[in-house]
């Protein structure tokens, strides 16, 4: 059954408690992760995070598509996608 996802303030909350902190200080290091990250997946580059897995950019080709409404094929510019690869560890606890 699924639940609804973790919001930010449940997981400011979170980090809080697991540090033994304040909300404060713990939505500040959460910022903080989430600009390194952006930052450095901008810039091209990777970022992983042990035990989560590893955030990064890929470019995809120019290709061809189809509009579903009218069936007509366009062609799509080259761009960028923002990837996520799971690590083991996440996927053995998940499925353990």
């Amino acid at each position: 059954m699924a639940t609804k996802p973790m919001t930010k303030t449940q997981l400011v909350a979170a980090i809080a408690d697991e540090l033994d902190s304040d909300k404060k200080s713990a939505a500040a290091a959460l910022e903080a992760i989430t600009s390194i990250i952006t930052k450095e997946v901008s810039a091209g580059g990777a970022v992983t995070l042990p035990g989560v897995g590893k955030i990064y950019c890929r470019e995809r080709p120019e290709r061809m598509v189809r509009n579903p409404a009218t069936g007509d094929q366009i062609k799509k510019d080259a761009d960028k996608v923002v990837k996520m690869t799971i690590a083991k560890a996440l996927k053995d606890s998940v499925n353990g």
